[in-house]
């Protein structure tokens, strides 16, 4: 009996030995292209006995003591792993002095409230000088290490130094209780682009901030600008934190949108880059109406964000409709805090206010027979709805857009606090100075916006909801300075107190050791 398995094994042998002996030349053609180009550029014969092998130990050995300190340590460890540990930044951009370039930018990181020490500026020209130093007698390993530490170091440094002026050096989702916002943090793709350089000095000049606000405040910071009312460094706070802001991808990138800062107290509708409507607003009470804590004097209870119940969130959505005569259907806490109060006190106040009350879904007819004096937050079995008319708390018109927050845009039938300087006093909403012009400019001449002023002045009205023709982008934002029309640079108080958290925070990986 032949045994065919034994008469196999040879031809097997045979056909791996061709697929051995390319693998292993091309392995060696591998290591000599690198030693090859390090021998070149440093007549150094130590580099004839590079292998890409022994580096590569030595590499992810170096990674993984550092890796902690690295702010996108799996990305790194990732990217070099698929690319067999070359150090493509040390081939590509030391020896023409790329690298230095790229410090040199780092050293100037103070034009943007930053700090050079964040992105390891002077470790890595103390790296590039070391590489560079002559006539010191080194070994392979330690070449190998010299290698490893400037190339970690020039990686971490560059994704971290793009990553900050493209997208800001805080998330402000990981800060800031109240915030949903659209905003772009940057992701593999933004972070591989720093291994793809061609030409490093246009690289680094076109991620540098260049919008007009940017630059407004960027030249107020340097030239020490001081606000009117305000200290140097009050002044120089609110401009780092603000540039920090505009940092931030979350701006409006739509033809018309409609924009409320909540410091400002006001409304704009921007039409092709400018304001074509402006009004005043009224936001939500907040924890620092009094500016008891300031950007300059603030206790350790204000370093984090603790919102007040009231403050309006920081978001972005489409306005998609508007409710005309709206029913308002009185939140609990609402309910529990002020509705149970006045009730208690007068009987007749919930009719008095045209407050139906429900219970289980039905409607109570006789809610002045109820003992609202024996009717807590805790034992409450009731909710409440306020019909359309003149004491509505939404007023005549209320627009409507998607939120987890359940807040919209609304008219209000207590006008005199727009004649206040401090406007902080809805319950989270925003109120309108001038609800029907928003209303005319968002749906325009037409059947639909006569409809809308003729059921907002019906002497017995019902709820009517009309949906615009075309959804409108509505940003709520957060700012304390910014650049006006006329090129002047405005500050406001930090009503809600998030200058301080956002100020703290920052300081926190500016200077970390201090």
């Amino acid at each position: 009996m032949i045994n065919f398995a034994f008469v196999k094994r040879p031809v097997v042998f045979l056909l791996i030995l061709p697929v051995f002996i390319l693998t292993f030349q091309g392995c060696k053609k591998k290591r000599s292209e690198t030693a090859d180009f390090f021998f070149k550029k440093t007549h150094n014969k130590v580099y004839q006995d590079y292998n890409t092998d022994d580096f590569a130990r030595v590499f992810k050995k170096v990674l993984n003591n550092k890796r902690s300190s690295l702010h996108h340590s799996d990305f790194i460890l990732d990217h070099y792993s698929k690319n067999h540990y070359k150090p493509e930044l040390v081939m590509d951009h030391l020896f023409n002095n790329d690298l230095l370039t790229i410090t040199n930018y780092y050293f100037k990181a103070n034009e943007h409230g930053l700090d050079a020490g964040m992105f390891d500026a002077d470790k890595l020209r103390t790296l590039i000088y070391e590489f560079n130093q002559k006539g010191k007698v080194k070994s392979l390993d330690e070449i190998y290490h010299e290698i490893a530490e400037l190339e970690i170091t020039s990686a971490n440094s560059l994704i971290n130094y793009s990553n900050a002026l493209q997208f800001g050096v805080i998330n402000p989702k990981s800060i800031f209780e109240r915030y949903f916002m659209a905003t772009k943090r940057p992701d593999s793709l933004s972070m591989l682009h720093v291994f793809h350089l061609t030409n490093v000095q246009a690289f680094l000049d076109s991620i540098q901030p260049k919008s007009p606000q940017y630059l407004a405040m960027q030249k107020a910071l340097l030239s020490g600008y001081v606000a009117p009312g305000r200290s140097l460094e009050e002044t120089k706070r609110i401009l780092l934190v603000n540039l920090e802001r505009f940092r931030w991808r979350n701006k409006p990138f739509e033809n018309k949108y409609v924009i409320v800062n909540i410091p400002d107290f006001m409304l704009n509708v921007v039409d092709s880059g400018r304001s074509v409507l402006k009004m005043k607003v009224c936001v939500g009470q907040g924890r620092n109406m009094d500016n008891a804590n300031t950007i300059v004097a603030y206790n350790d209870t204000a370093k984090d964000d603790k919102p007040y119940e009231h403050e309006t969130p920081i978001l972005n959505s489409l306005i998609h409709s508007v409710d005309v005569n709206p029913i308002w259907n009185i939140p609990r806490s609402i309910a529990n805090k002020e509705i149970l109060v006045e009730a208690a006190k007068d009987r007749f106040y919930l009719s008095n206010k045209n407050i139906d009350v429900y219970k289980d879904d039905k409607l109570v007819e006789d809610p002045e027979d109820i003992d609202w004096t024996k009717v807590t937050k805790q034992n409450s079995e009731y909710d409440f709805k306020q019909k359309p008319g003149a004491d509505n708390s939404l007023g005549k018109i209320k627009f409507m857009f998607n939120n987890k927050s359940s807040v919209y845009l609304h008219d209000t039938p207590a006008k005199y606090a727009f004649y206040k300087k401090m406007r902080a006093v809805s319950h989270g909403c925003v109120r309108l100075g001038d609800p029907q012009g928003l209303a005319l400019n968002l749906f325009g001449p037409g059947d639909k916006y006569d409809e809308i002023s003729k059921d907002m002045n019906e002497d017995n009205p019902n709820p009517t909801s009309i949906y615009l023709p075309k959804r409108v982008p509505v940003y709520i934002n957060y700012v304390t300075c910014w650049n006006d029309e006329d090129g002047n640079l405005q500050f406001r108080n930090d009503v809600y107190g998030l200058d301080i958290v956002l100020y703290d925070h920052l300081m926190r990986l500016v200077h970390p050791l201090n």
